[in-house]
């Protein structure tokens, strides 16, 4: 599989971005989550070769892209980093999908760019899943009860055995090669302004949080909502408005995953990934995608 990695300056910010396919296969856009990486999408870029060319990027303030001074880790800064990263490159239309902050990031970035987005997927985000789930909570936990270093990996391992038990070894352990930069009087600390996005997820500007459900309703393209069916985070009724809201809109449960859909079960996300976005449409009922 063939692979690029290269940085794009926006705003005067680096940022890191991944390619893998070849460059004239049809592009999908892939937007990770609140401490993710663009490499958490390695495996589903592989699920779709050679059809695609899979874009990624570590958004700002993560791996290997600029930290912003500033702060303005906010939906809006993040759906303005999307649109200079596709104009960069050159791409008028493509797929886009988004894991939990990268799933709000797109589904605002669908809204307002209709005639950008060719097909979107949603990993397990939607309105009301950022103020009302249980997940929430457990997030604003993690943001909190984060450790600034650990002393060794193994100290690390073992943090993130308790933060994602549901996920494979190899998974963590791919995690924490991405997240995590040795210090250099030993031990190690985080890739990621841990401080900043914490500060803004704690505590934010009420006026930045979009209500998504106007912008779900404004969506244009076919919309595939891949819910994990033991998330604490997008509840069953929470994927059932966005359906109501928008006939584009249709979900599926996969079964034995979590929030963490692509790590947790990837066989079963990246097969209904490849099928949606070779199908010419989505079907219009709710499916329960089970193992």
């Amino acid at each position: 599989m063939e692979r690029r990695d290269f940085t794009v300056t926006v705003a005067g910010l680096g940022l890191h971005v991944t390619e893998w396919g070849a460059r004239e296969a049809r592009p999908v856009v892939m937007l990770h989550g609140i401490r993710g990486f663009a490499e958490t999408f390695v495996g589903v870029a592989e699920a779709l070769q050679p059809e695609f060319r899979v874009i990624a990027f570590d958004q700002r303030g993560r791996g290997d892209s600029d930290w912003d001074p500033e702060r303005n880790y906010y939906t809006d800064t993040y759906v303005n980093d999307v649109l200079a990263v596709v104009d960069t490159l050159g791409i008028d239309r493509f797929d886009l999908l988004g894991h939990s902050m990268g799933g709000i990031n797109a589904i605002v970035f669908a809204s307002l760019h209709p005639d950008r987005v060719e097909r979107l997927i949603i990993e397990d985000a939607g309105p009301g899943a950022f103020e009302h789930s249980p997940g929430v909570a457990r997030i604003r936990r993690e943001m909190v009860e984060t450790p600034v270093r650990f002393d060794d990996w193994s100290a690390a391992s073992e943090f993130m055995r308790g933060l994602r038990p549901s996920v494979t070894e190899e998974a963590r352990q791919q995690r924490l090669r991405s997240m995590l930069k040795a210090l250099p009087d030993g031990g190690y600390t985080w890739r990621y302004d841990h401080a900043g996005i914490a500060a803004i997820r704690l505590e934010p500007d009420g006026a930045r949080v979009p209500d998504l459900r106007p912008h779900v309703a404004a969506l244009r393209c076919d919309t595939l909502v891949l819910r994990g069916a033991q998330t604490d985070y997008l509840q069953a009724e929470m994927a059932q408005d966005m359906c109501r809201l928008n006939p584009k809109v249709v979900t599926t449960d996969i079964a034995g995953a979590g929030h963490y859909v692509h790590d947790d079960q990837p066989v079963l996300f990246n097969q209904a990934v490849r099928d949606f976005l070779l199908s010419g449409a989505a079907k219009t009922d709710t499916k329960v995608t089970t193992s």
